[in-house]
Formats: C-alpha cells, structure tokens, sequence
C-alpha cells in the first residue's frame, strides 16, 4: 500500500439485526473472502477499504464500522452513528423479521446520525434462494419480495441493492453506489469537507491508480 493515496476519507456504517450477514459484508469487501461461521459482533468491528470511482475520477477510502446487532450493545453502536456519511443498512431476504426491524434501525440512524447521511438498504444473503442454490438444509425460501423491499426504499429515500456475502455478488457495488451519492452530495455542497465523516485527504495527481489490496483491523 506504500505511496497509495486518496483523496477523500468516508465514515460508513453497518445496521441491522444480528445474523443478516454484517461482517460477512464487511470481510468480503476488505479480504475477498466469506466467513462461514462468524462470531457474533460484540460492540462493534473496523475495516477499511480503498475503492476507485472512475467517473469522478476519486480514489476514496472508506472506513467501516460494523455494529453488532443484539439490543444490548445498542447504546455502544449508537455512538457511533454520529458523524458517519454512509450507512448499510442490512436485512436477510430469507427472514421477514429482519426486514420488519430494519424500520427500526433506520428511525436509531436518523435519530443520531447526520441528518444528510446517505444509507443503502441492503437484502443479503440472496444466494441462499437463488434459482441454482444447491437442495439441502442450507437453502431456504426468499421471505422478502425484491419488489416490497425496493419500493420501501423508495419511499424512505433509500438506495437500494440485493447482495451475497457468499459470493460477494453487488458487495463492492452497494458500497461504490452510497460513496456516489455522498460525492454527489460533497459536489452539491451538502457534505463539506470538515465534517467528521468526511475527510479530505492528500492531494493525488489525476492518473492515479489503486492497489487492489485491503486493509483491515479490528476491535471491540
């Protein structure tokens, strides 16, 4: 990663019930890789990942908190809600429970997040009951329409995107489509470069190019 550099610093979150696959989003993104059984979040966990946006011709580093999803740790992950420009919001597609509380999530957001803060509903798991999933205890039936979940977006002001983990089909995606929508805004004066969650970071000249490696840490 020597001599690599960016040129803006985005804060992200990652809300949602325990079990729809946070860290498994979060893993994929930074390592390229799935977490078959991964430990519950306690508190909270950290990644980080450069990522390129061609068209704006940005190389953007995002730093990713990922909140655990049990009502006891609520007070903890809410502190970090504060200052994040981005926010995944996850559900499973095979539990409707999961996208019922995901209101609640959203509201826990609104309420101690930046108020422009941009968030992207996420469905996971979508390998799980898709068409060529493999018979078995591990397949299950989709619970959440597509077309409920997109429409909900809509009318809460959402980005919307279907991901798996598993595959790592639209991870990068949600992330590259929430860091669009926060450049845009960055562009249209919403977002200013001294917010908490927005930074502005070194100069870089224009034919920059990206290490494809990640970084990661994590904490509780």
């Amino acid at each position: 990663m020597a001599g690599v550099v960016w040129h803006y610093v985005l804060k992200f979150i990652i809300t949602g019930d325990a079990a729809v696959g946070k860290s498994s989003l979060l893993v994929r993104l930074t390592d390229q890789r799935f977490l078959m059984n991964p430990d519950p979040t306690l508190g909270v966990e950290f990644g980080s990942k450069l990522i390129t946006i061609p068209e704006e011709n940005k190389v953007v580093k995002l730093q990713c908190w990922d909140t655990a999803g049990t009502e006891s740790f609520r007070s903890i992950t809410r502190s970090y809600y504060r200052g994040a420009a981005g926010c995944l919001l996850v559900y499973d597609v095979t539990s409707r429970q999961s996208f019922v509380n995901a209101r609640s999530w959203l509201a826990d957001v609104r309420e101690h997040a930046d108020p422009h803060l941009t968030c992207i509903l996420v469905g996971n798991k979508i390998d799980l009951c898709a068409e060529d999933a493999p018979s078995g205890p591990g397949r299950r039936s989709r619970e959440v329409p597509t077309e409920e979940a997109e429409l909900w977006a809509k009318e809460e002001g959402l980005l919307f995107v279907e991901a798996s983990a598993k595959s790592g089909q639209n991870v990068e995606a949600a992330f590259e489509q929430a860091t669009r929508d926060i450049l845009d805004k960055i562009k249209r004066g919403v977002f200013d470069d001294d917010r908490p969650g927005v930074k502005l970071s070194r100069p870089s000249n224009t034919d920059l190019t990206l290490d494809s490696d990640a970084t990661q840490s994590r904490c509780c």
